[in-house]
């Protein structure tokens, strides 16, 4: 009857623990960084962490436990152990993510009996005058035998250590499950009965079957043989005693959770069981099931801290770091061609050459000279091999010299100084720009802010007369100079628009210029015009 009310309660107070304290856990939520949750005693050393000058947060404050336990419980001794009954109420402090303290008090009552008939206690200085046997004056002409039984109950103040095995981990977050040992100390009263009497007169034990549940007789010792042991109104046995255990709590919320734990009390005495049989020293057992509840103020106070992984924090910054000092982003250019060192092909460009998206030096009509050193930028294939200068064996036509001659004069004039711009890498088919693209095109933008005199010539090309070869090649221009207008912010009026056949169509070139042009022309093949 006693142990369904233990059970009852237990199951009344899980429902109403679950209903009121349950709460929603916020993975994302990082308790190293919140300084609500500390004292102001570790306030110095928070500052010093957020501050960057100490590597360390500070403990915060956390919740304590109030559990609440009920289960079976017996003895382990000289005479057969019945499953008794028990339960106990307990508070629990953390000090560590791995280390805590439990103060509790814990009750049970357990009997026990054998079903055979024993003489005396069997071993020769158990038959000493000074021993009180609780069946001696009550032997029977049975030949001075007895049936062995007992009831004991316990009350335990207790304190232990405990050790959690699995809060620390680098393989997963805050655990659901806390798998713990304990060791710790109990002073313990033990108050053994044993039932002697039918009534007012002594059994004659002729079975087991016969004894009643009277237990009215005081089984404890008085001689030397109890050792540690002393009397408490002349019935109970105080003992100091050690405690050793382990158990498992499940996590139901962050409110709540539920366990069960093996306890075991060694009081280093053999009478808890009310016999003595000077063999073994008695052992008091409990299996419990528990009903723990994590009490304080969620707003100034974090979870019970072997509820936490402190690892949480590192790994999370180490993944997306939020705190720690970031060096900044460099993006060299050793040779100032615009593209930076960790994508360009050719890190020693001359000064002054036009180089492609891998930062390799231009050769238009690739005669194996560079366009900054070629002379003639557009040998014809019928004129190779050529010279030093990339001027071909053909005899130049007197028009192309005039025409040199002409830009040469151009160039004296201009005055733009940008000498040499990147260009921009499509995909076969493709207008999407890739990280390289807008790279370059943020260089070209860095440079067209730095010289605002100069505009920027955009030329697309296409396959002579490919009607969707030229719509691409008018699609990707306009790529290049929305994205310069867009994300870039360049001028409109500062880019030309271009498309010229020949050429390689995958490519759309940049030139420095104070010429004057559209930023854009009408599409050639809207029909064929095509999304990224």
């Amino acid at each position: 009857m006693a142990s369904g009310k233990y059970l009852t309660m237990l199951a009344l107070s899980g429902l109403i623990a679950t209903a009121s304290f349950a709460q929603k856990s916020d993975a994302s939520y990082s308790w190293v960084l919140d300084s609500s949750k500390r004292s102001v005693k570790n306030m110095p050393q928070q500052n010093e962490f957020l501050n960057n000058t100490y590597p360390y947060p500070s403990k915060p404050r956390s919740m304590w436990e109030l559990g609440v336990s009920g289960g079976a419980s017996m003895i382990f001794g000289d005479i057969k152990s019945k499953f008794g009954y028990g339960g106990g109420l307990s508070f629990r402090k953390a000090f560590s993510h791995v280390f805590s303290v439990r103060l509790g008090w814990q009750g049970g009552i357990t009997k026990g009996k054998d079903d055979n008939l024993n003489s005396g206690y069997g071993v020769g200085r158990f038959n000493s005058p000074t021993v009180i046997n609780p069946w001696r004056d009550f032997y029977t002409a049975r030949g001075n035998q007895f049936i062995p039984n007992y009831r004991t109950m316990v009350h335990q103040l207790y304190i232990d250590g405990i050790v959690s095995l699995n809060a620390a981990s680098g393989y997963r977050g805050n655990p659901k499950v806390d798998y713990y040992v304990l060791a710790g100390y109990s002073f313990n009263s033990f108050d053994a009965d044993v039932n002697a009497l039918n009534g007012s007169t002594p059994y004659n034990f002729a079975s087991s079957n016969d004894l009643d549940d009277s237990y009215e007789q005081n089984a404890l010792f008085t001689d030397s043989y109890s050792g540690n042991t002393k009397r408490m109104s002349d019935n109970a046995l105080l003992h100091h005693a050690l405690d050793l255990g382990g158990g498992i709590a499940f996590r139901v919320t962050d409110r709540v959770n539920i366990g069960i734990e093996q306890k075991f009390t060694l009081p280093f005495g053999d009478e808890i069981d009310g016999y003595a049989a000077g063999q073994t020293k008695d052992v008091w057992s409990n299996t419990q099931f528990r009903l723990n509840f994590n009490m304080g103020n969620s707003s100034k106070k974090v979870l019970p801290l072997w509820w936490l992984n402190p690892n949480n924090y590192v790994y999370n910054e180490v993944n997306a770091p939020k705190h720690m000092k970031m060096p900044p982003v460099v993006l060299p250019d050793a040779d100032g061609d615009g593209v930076t060192d960790q994508f360009d092909m050719e890190p020693n460009t001359p000064a002054g050459s036009p180089v492609d998206s891998h930062g390799v030096s231009r050769d238009t009509d690739g005669d194996g000279v560079p366009d900054v050193k070629d002379k003639e930028p557009l040998t014809a294939r019928d004129c190779f091999p050529v010279d030093a200068d990339g001027v071909g064996k053909c005899p130049e036509p007197p028009c192309c010299a005039e025409l040199r001659d002409s830009m040469k004069n151009m160039q004296m004039k201009s005055a733009c100084a940008i000498t040499s711009l990147p260009s921009v890498q499509f995909k076969s088919g493709s207008l999407g720009l890739n990280s390289t693209s807008t790279a370059v095109l943020a260089s070209v933008a860095q440079q067209m802010n730095a010289n605002p005199t100069c505009n920027v010539k955009v030329t697309g090309y296409y396959k002579g007369t490919d009607k969707r070869s030229m719509q691409l090649g008018w699609d990707r221009v306009n790529t290049v100079i929305k994205y310069l207008v867009e994300k870039q912010g360049i001028s409109e009026s500062r880019l030309i628009f271009s498309l010229s056949d020949g050429g390689d169509p995958n490519t759309v070139d940049l030139m420095g210029t104070t010429e004057q042009g559209p930023n854009t022309i009408q599409a050639p093949f809207p029909q064929y015009q095509k999304s990224k």
